[in-house]
Formats: structure tokens, sequence, C-alpha cells
């Protein structure tokens, strides 16, 4: 069990609070660098644990359940922290960017359930290039939000404020338009994945 991809699936999981703490006050910058390469360092190993069991052909019934679960903690987690610090705001709209980092936290609990469902019944649902692109974008949106705030600070708090220039704040809104295109990808893979389940319901 203690192979080394699931050592580092678990350090994932274990490294979690720390990005929390991190990410905690909004005005902390020096956090927010420190939650950034925590991120960064978080999803390599995501990327290693994987390729290290099959490499090694070290690939286990633990991994197989905890590496899904590893990742869907993270993403809920860094979710969860940004929108009560604030994170999820942006102009013109406020807080209205929260529905994106909802609507992909309802795919991942509901795609999570019907997996359990078809595994049941012995059906598995492969992983589209899509839902990859989705992963990529969802990614690439946590991150930006984060560097975002170790670069940038705050974000704008107030509906249809424009406290800061493009300029100012691109790296948050590129974070915020990647939380939006992973949202819409959302929608599209899990109708995808919905659909496989509807056909093995009675």
């Amino acid at each position: 069990m203690l192979t080394l991809p699931n050592i580092l699936t678990l350090s994932r999981i274990l490294a979690l609070p720390l990005l929390a703490f991190f990410l905690w006050w909004p005005e902390w910058r020096l956090g927010f660098a420190v939650g950034f390469v925590l991120y960064c360092l978080i999803g390599i190993t995501d990327f290693f644990d994987g390729y290290l069991a099959r490499a090694q052909g070290a690939v286990s019934k633990l991994g197989i359940f905890l590496d899904p679960i590893a990742d869907k903690i993270m993403v809920a987690t860094v979710i969860l922290i940004l929108t009560a610090q604030g994170y999820m705001r942006g102009p013109y709209v406020g807080d209205m960017h929260v529905i994106a980092g909802l609507i992909i936290l309802i795919r991942e609990i509901a795609v999570s359930g019907l997996r359990e469902f078809l595994g049941g019944l012995q059906v598995s649902v492969p992983v589209s290039k899509l839902a990859k692109w989705k992963t990529t974008f969802q990614l690439v949106a946590l991150g930006a939000l984060i560097l975002g705030g170790a670069v940038q600070g705050p974000p704008c708090q107030m509906l249809a404020d424009e406290c800061r220039t493009i300029a100012d704040s691109w790296i948050h809104l590129v974070g915020l338009g990647s939380l939006w295109l992973a949202a819409a990808l959302t929608c599209i893979t899990g109708w995808d994945y919905l659909r496989v389940g509807l056909k093995h319901m009675d």
C-alpha cells in the first residue's frame, strides 16, 4: 500500500490544510505566493503519482481509489477558500463568478456518484478528451486566481467596481475567464456522463 505513487497521492491530501492556511488571509500576498508554489507542487505530484504507478507497474486499488478523491478535495478546497476570501469576485458582475465554481463542484459530486453507481454495474466510464480540457482550464483558473492574489492583491470588491485597469488585474481576469470556460465544459462533459448513466437505469 505504501508505494511511492500512493505516498505522493497521500501527500497531496495532507498538503491541503497547509494550502488553505496560506490562502486564509486575502491581503497576505506572501501567503498567496507560498500557496501558489504549494498549489503547483500538488499539481506536479498529481502527474507523477500516476506516471510512476504505470511506469513501475505499481497501480494499486488504493491508488485508484485515492487519486480522484485527492483531485476533487483539492478543487473543492481551493474554490471554497477563494470564495470565502472574496477572490471569486470581478468587475461588473461581482459575486456572480461564484456560480461558475458552484457548477464545477456540483458536477464533481454528481459524476462521483454516477461513477459509483456504474461501478456497481461493472460499467466503466472513460475520461474523454473534452473532460481533460475541462480539468486543464480548471487548474489554470484556480492557479491564476491564487497567483493574482500574490502579484496584484485582492480583486475589486464591489459590483460594477472599476477600481483597477485591465493591466492591474489581468491575472485575476484570466483566472475568472478560465473558470467560466471550465464551467461550460463541465456542463457538456457532465451531460455526456449522465447520458451513459441513464442507459443503465431502470
